[in-house]
């Protein structure tokens, strides 16, 4: 996994409990709270992670939010403080384009939820310092594990500064101020499944067979590809995303755009589509995210296959048709 994402030798790399939501609450528990925070939010996860910085650990955050299909002013963040946010926003399908707008030169911390984005972007580890991910999204496998990444500058912050708050067994990384080295060398928090860690290792071998980072970033840019060419001629639907430099090469969200479709319509549509799909054995659990606004999420992470993608299309535009003739069945 080291090898695959490409990590500077002095990073640590751990499998913690919890998925990438525990790795998540490792990191703002264990690193946050000896300087301001500024937090990015523009979808549901990101949001989460804010509520755990202000109304968990009740910290004064610089709050920086945007809607669904779009990206807050990257250019506010202070580089001063520390930071938190989603490289990739899963239940929006809008990204980051880059890391650019974090400094080289910060003072504070950076906290990476990369989860969706971790093997499918070539993340910039010199602007990263706590970063997380759960490998059953871009790699593929069992879910239930998450992974955390350190920088030099994390484990400095971790080993000279105590939280104020109770630190949960499950959150802690030190012992005896010290960093808990064994979590980076191969131990766990808490017993995985070795089927589970069997099953990773054959998605390991797998990515590096293929031609590793660069040939799993290649898989998920051309899967993406297939919807955005469909997406250019269709009526119907348009990408959530409102610029396309952000659009997620993963989690690729879509919306219905037809006017045809009253606004009180829209919620049932979505539903309809992704029934019908399921109905005929062609998708499923395609239906954006339960906070989003009403359409399609389709995943296009590496392991998808292509031509999949392809066939799915043709049944995306005979789906609409069919909805769109029957929308006067359809209830708010």
């Amino acid at each position: 996994m080291r090898d695959l994402l490409r990590l500077p030798e002095d990073f640590r790399l751990g499998i913690v409990p919890a998925s990438d939501t525990g790795a998540v609450e490792m990191a703002l528990w264990s690193l946050l709270g000896s300087r301001p925070v500024d937090v990015l939010a523009w979808e549901a996860f990101g949001r989460d992670w804010l509520a755990d910085v202000v109304e968990q650990l009740k910290l004064n955050a610089t709050v920086h939010e945007a809607e669904y299909g779009y990206l807050p002013d990257l250019s506010a963040v202070d580089s001063s403080n520390d930071l938190v946010f989603a490289w990739n926003g899963t239940t929006s399908g809008v990204r980051v384009p880059d890391g650019n707008f974090i400094s080289r030169d910060r003072a504070g911390l950076v906290i990476c939820d990369a989860t969706s984005a971790a093997f499918a972007v070539d993340l910039p580890w010199d602007r990263l310092d706590a970063t997380t991910f759960s490998w059953q999204k871009v790699l593929g496998g069992e879910a239930a594990h998450g992974v955390l990444v350190l920088s030099p500058r994390a484990v400095e912050r971790l080993e000279s500064w105590t939280p104020p708050w109770p630190m949960p067994k499950i959150f802690r990384l030190t012992r005896n101020g010290q960093l808990n080295e064994s979590i980076f060398q191969g131990s766990t928090i808490n017993t995985p499944s070795l089927m589970c860690i069997g099953d990773l290792i054959n998605s390991l071998e797998w990515a590096q067979k293929i031609g590793g980072l660069p040939a799993m970033i290649a898989r998920a840019d051309a899967n993406a590809d297939v919807i955005a060419r469909f997406v250019e001629t269709s009526p119907w639907l348009e990408f959530l995303a409102a610029d396309p430099q952000t659009r997620s090469n993963t989690s690729v969200c879509l919306r219905i755009k037809d006017r045809r479709v009253p606004a009180d319509h829209m919620a049932g549509f979505a539903k309809a589509i992704t029934g019908r799909l399921l109905e005929e054995g062609i998708a499923c659990d395609i239906e954006s995210y339960r906070s989003a606004p009403p359409g399609l999420r389709i995943w296009c992470g590496a392991t998808v296959v292509r031509s999949d993608l392809e066939a799915l299309m043709p049944w995306l535009e005979w789906v609409c048709q069919v909805e769109i003739d029957n929308l006067g069945s359809l209830r708010p």
